[in-house]
C-alpha cells in the first residue's frame, strides 16, 4: 500500500516563460473583462469557481477539463444542481456535500466535467442563492466570456490551437 502512494511518475517540467506569461496574461484579461462587465452592467457577473476556470483555461489550455464544452456546459449544469438541492432542500452541510457529489455525477454523465464548477453548488448553497437567473448570470454568461477571452488568448502565435474540440 505504502508503495502506491509514492506515485509512478515523475513531476511535468516547469512551463515555458511563454506558458507563464499566457497565464498571468490570460488570468489577467479573464477576470478583468468579467470584472469590467459587471461592473458596467450592475450585475453578479464574478463568482470564486471562475478564478479556477481561468487556471485551466490558460494554464492547462489542452487539458479535457478546459476545453469549451467542459467550460460552458460544466459549469450551467453543476450550477443548476445546486439550485435545484437549495429548493428542494434548502442550505446545509448534508446538502453541500450532496450538491457537490451529485454535481460531480452530471456532469461526468453528460461528458462536461469541469473541476472548478464543482464548487458552484457550494456557492449556491452557503449563498443562498433561489434565483434561477443565477444560470444565466453569473454562470452562462461568465464561463461564455471567459470562453472567448480563451479563444483569442490561446491562439496568439505560431502552432497554437484551442480548443482541441468543441463538442
Amino acid at each position: 500500500m505504502l508503495n502506491k502512494l509514492k506515485g509512478t511518475g515523475t513531476a511535468p517540467a516547469r512551463p515555458s516563460w511563454i506558458q507563464i506569461m499566457n497565464g498571468l496574461i490570460g488570468g489577467t484579461l479573464g477576470i478583468g473583462v468579467v470584472a469590467y462587465m459587471a461592473d458596467a452592467a450592475d450585475l453578479p457577473l464574478l463568482m470564486a469557481p471562475f478564478g479556477a476556470t481561468c487556471v485551466l483555461l490558460f494554464a492547462a489550455p489542452q487539458a479535457p477539463l478546459a476545453q469549451p464544452r467542459s467550460v460552458i456546459a460544466g459549469h450551467v449544469i453543476a450550477a443548476a444542481v445546486g439550485l435545484v438541492i437549495m429548493h428542494l432542500f434548502g442550505p446545509g452541510l448534508v446538502q453541500m456535500a450532496v450538491g457537490v457529489g451529485v454535481a460531480i455525477a452530471a456532469m461526468q454523465a453528460c461528458h462536461a466535467v469541469h473541476a472548478p464548477a464543482g464548487a458552484n453548488p457550494l456557492v449556491i448553497l452557503m449563498g443562498g442563492v433561489t434565483d434561477w437567473s443565477f444560470l444565466i448570470t453569473p454562470v452562462l454568461l461568465g464561463a461564455v466570456t471567459l470562453v472567448l477571452i480563451a479563444l483569442v488568448v490561446n491562439n496568439v502565435g505560431r502552432g497554437r490551437a484551442w480548443p482541441v474540440y468543441w463538442y
